[in-house]
């Protein structure tokens, strides 16, 4: 099964019942069956982002130890390409979990990604493909 790529606003949405995309990341996640892979750079943006909300930042990590969030992926080996889709997408800013994100949909074959970043109808993986986006904003 293809699996799905999953970013820090998604994250925190689904953690955050304040956030205004809370229901929606809930529903959305709730009908995939596919493994939802990210990477640390996104691990450790949703751990700051939540820092205040207590038993936040242990919810995401106690998510990883389950393998409901599936950390496949490594900077060793992939940093030079993540150093060029930074130059590539500078105008954007590209930062560097949007970048291993992208990086990963190349090695994964997945262009599927659960996100809130409009960054992401801009963004290419592989050559030239667009992302589809499962959170419809």
């Amino acid at each position: 099964m293809t699996p799905v790529l999953l970013d820090t606003g998604c994250i925190v949405a689904l953690l955050d019942r304040s956030e205004r995309h809370h229901e929606q990341c809930v529903e959305v996640l709730s009908a995939l069956e596919a493994p939802l892979i990210t990477c640390e750079a996104v691990i450790a943006e949703c751990c700051h982002l939540l820092r205040q909300l207590p038993g936040a930042g242990a919810a995401v990590l106690e998510n990883v130890e389950r393998s409901v969030f599936l950390i496949p992926y490594r900077l060793t080996g992939n940093a030079a390409g993540v150093v060029k889709l930074m130059k590539r997408y500078a105008n954007v800013p590209m930062d560097f979990a949007d970048a291993c994100l992208v990086d990963m949909a190349g090695d994964y074959q997945t262009g599927r990604i659960l996100t809130l970043d409009r960054d992401f109808r801009i963004y290419r993986w592989g050559k030239h493909r667009p992302f589809e986006l499962l959170l419809d904003l």
